[in-house]
């Protein structure tokens, strides 16, 4: 498996703080079966100012730690990038990394405020020939049913959606698992990744993300978001270089042994917020 957005960089931003986790970061990352994470700090203005030059430095000296450890994982480089006015300039510029330097990056919206210009944004990095993962959408505490069609709205026009894996066996609380298990039961879900910051509230597990997805969109697809797609994305490829996920075909989608029942998400919600 592939898991294109972990915080294991040590001492960058509120990720690993030691190299000591970070190393036991990637052991727990090998043991789930994860050959390759893109270590993927923080760009948030006036909080944690990473670039991209720094961040690959960092990427590289840590690679030499595993080696020197046994530690057989694969590291490359990205950043969870915050929205910000001049996102375009600084990725063309390079001072904003891209996922292993492709045209996939990885968009972060704010966590708590809606943001104004979402889909404007959304529309010139598209135009610029940038296509952004966005994070952990399940996750954001502004996401409602009037805010949902941003995300589909913004899968349908080319941008790809990323679930936390934990958020899909419910580490983060009944609402967003409940987006979680919406969003896939929709079809929109292109990947999964671990968002993983330490050994314990938030491991780089990954596995169970997938094993828990495939009862809403089947093995084969569920192995996209861990494998399939990651690796579109590392090896620079454009987006139809496999199949979408199945809510944006257009055509009906297969059913799928052991799925839940298609009113199981309308029973999170009620778990959720009733």
């Amino acid at each position: 498996m592939f898991d294109l957005h972990c915080h294991m960089l040590p001492g960058i931003d509120d990720g690993a703080q030691d190299l000591d986790t970070a190393l036991e970061m990637a052991r727990l990352a090998v043991a789930d079966g994860i050959r390759l994470t893109a270590c993927t700090p923080h760009i948030y203005p006036s909080l944690y100012e990473n670039r991209a030059d720094d961040i690959q430095a960092a990427v590289e000296r840590f690679r030499g730690h595993l080696q020197a450890a046994g530690i057989p994982l694969e590291v490359t480089y990205g950043a969870d990038i915050q929205l910000v006015p001049e996102l375009v300039e600084e990725l063309d510029r390079r001072s904003f990394p891209t996922l292993h330097g492709s045209r996939y990056f990885l968009f972060e919206p704010p966590h708590h405020v809606a943001p104004p210009h979402f889909s404007e944004v959304l529309f010139d990095v598209l135009s610029s020939g940038y296509i952004p993962i966005i994070t952990h959408p399940e996750r954001l505490t502004w996401l409602d049913d009037e805010h949902y069609d941003w995300f589909t709205t913004a899968a349908r026009r080319g941008a790809w959606l990323q679930l936390t894996a934990g958020s899909v066996v419910g580490r983060f609380g009944r609402g967003p698992r409940y987006w979680a298990e919406r969003m896939l039961d929709d079809g929109v879900v292109h990947i999964l990744a671990t968002d993983a910051h330490d050994t314990g509230r938030r491991p780089p597990c990954l596995a169970e993300g997938r094993e828990a997805a495939a009862a809403w969109v089947g093995a084969d697809e569920a192995e996209r978001m861990v494998v399939g797609r990651p690796q579109l994305v590392v090896d620079d490829r454009p987006a139809d270089g496999l199949p979408l996920p199945p809510g944006l075909t257009g055509r009906a989608r297969p059913a799928t042994a052991g799925r839940p029942a298609s009113g199981g998400w309308l029973k999170r919600l009620f778990g959720a917020h009733g």
